[in-house]
């Protein structure tokens, strides 16, 4: 009886009765629907309904529509595509728990080895409702699972890499685990369009970003954000000042820090942390001047690590140590002359200044070899060999 009543379903009729119900801009969606249904004409049926899906005004229409029309030739469809419609109409039921079942329906039908890379899509999305729940150990399975998934395959859309890196990142927010928040916020970032993204959350993105960057423990580069045009979403806003904080820190200086810090009395998750930032300012310092150095002058006394960083130089050790421990640098301390031999610095992401100051060291080794070149072609004469 069930089958037979899928069967008779009048598509027709249910298109009639919605394009009534819709606005006047969008009736004309309803006409074509029809057209491209009757003439079997999936693709621009397809088409057509993502163009429909993105329509403002179509939210309410949604639900229906897939649930009644779509679902009907489901198996006609391109599977991204079927559930990017999908995830459309998960957005505009009012419960979340609605949408879970709403989206396990579709987690099923594209569990299928051909379309593993959409069902990740699928169960990734369907996380990002649990996630409101609060079912954290249920999306934390759901990212192991689709991270195995993701590794064994070869090519992936990137809108299924953006849905991934996107609730991991909301599921990083929620644990307060701030570098791995970091990390997946940018790679999600980078799968997307910034063009696309409202300007309410760019701001949002770029605050959050803000604050992973200062607080997560072994994040010591703040480059690839700064670089990144989501942070100049902060400007001209309350959060403006932070922008100008994690320019600060990436380049070590301790002065716009300080002069900076009393903003954190804005933010107590900030304040709280005014101890660990401190220390993490001078580890940055610390780096910064090791990075300006030229290559052969990498032996540095305590007294000028001091001068630096604004530590008493009883301190000074402690802090290598730190920076020795946390892999940022690599050498050896000598206790006895109170000096440090640094033999490598921890790769940077360079912000444009820094890439200047890397040019002009160029040009004075260039100048240097030029020199050298020049005094063995006189000294040597006809020995010597260009």
């Amino acid at each position: 009886m069930q089958q037979a009543m899928e069967i008779d379903f009048d598509i027709p009729k249910f298109l009639s009765q919605e394009r009534t119900k819709t606005p006047d801009h969008l009736q004309h969606y309803f006409t074509t629907f029809e057209d491209l249904y009757e003439r079997k004409l999936w693709h621009q049926l397809t088409v057509k309904v993502l163009e429909f899906f993105k329509e403002p005004a179509s939210g309410p229409f949604q639900i229906p529509m897939y649930q009644q029309f779509v679902s009907e030739w489901s198996s006609k469809i391109n599977t991204l595509s079927l559930v990017s419609i999908a995830l459309k109409a998960a957005t505009h039921f009012q419960d979340a728990n609605d949408a879970v079942l709403f989206l396990e329906t579709l987690v099923n039908k594209v569990d299928t080895p051909a379309t593993q890379d959409v069902h990740v899509h699928a169960v990734m999305e369907a996380a990002y409702f649990k996630l409101q729940l609060n079912q954290l150990e249920q999306v934390k399975k759901a990212i192991d699972s689709s991270e195995k998934t993701l590794d064994c395959l070869d090519s992936v859309d990137t809108a299924i890499y953006a849905s991934f890196y996107r609730v991991c990142a909301a599921y990083y927010k929620a644990k307060a685990e701030y570098a791995q928040y970091y990390k997946n916020a940018l790679l999600y970032l980078a799968c997307i369009n910034i063009e696309e993204v409202s300007t309410e959350e760019k701001v949002e993105r770029a605050y959050d970003l803000s604050i992973a960057a200062l607080l997560g423990e072994m994040i010591y580069n703040f480059g690839e954000l700064l670089m990144h045009p989501v942070l100049d979403a902060l400007t001209h806003t309350e959060h403006d000042w932070l922008r100008s904080m994690l320019f600060a820190f990436n380049s070590g200086d301790i002065g716009k820090f300080e002069a900076l810090a009393p903003h954190f009395a804005k933010l107590p998750l900030l304040q709280e942390n005014a101890g660990a930032l401190s220390r993490k300012i001078c580890l940055m310092s610390l780096i910064e001047s090791i990075f300006r150095r030229a290559g052969d002058s990498r032996e540095i006394p305590f007294a000028d690590i001091a001068a630096e960083t604004r530590l008493p130089v009883e301190e000074v050790e402690h802090l290598v140590m730190k920076a020795l421990s946390l892999k940022l640098i690599r050498g050896s301390i000598d206790q006895v002359d109170q000096k440090v031999t640094v033999t490598w610095v921890q790769p940077r992401v360079l912000e444009k200044d820094q890439i200047d100051g890397m040019r002009r060291r160029l040009e004075d080794w260039d100048g240097q070899v030029k020199k050298i070149s020049g005094f063995l072609s006189e000294q040597g004469g006809e020995v010597f060999a260009q």
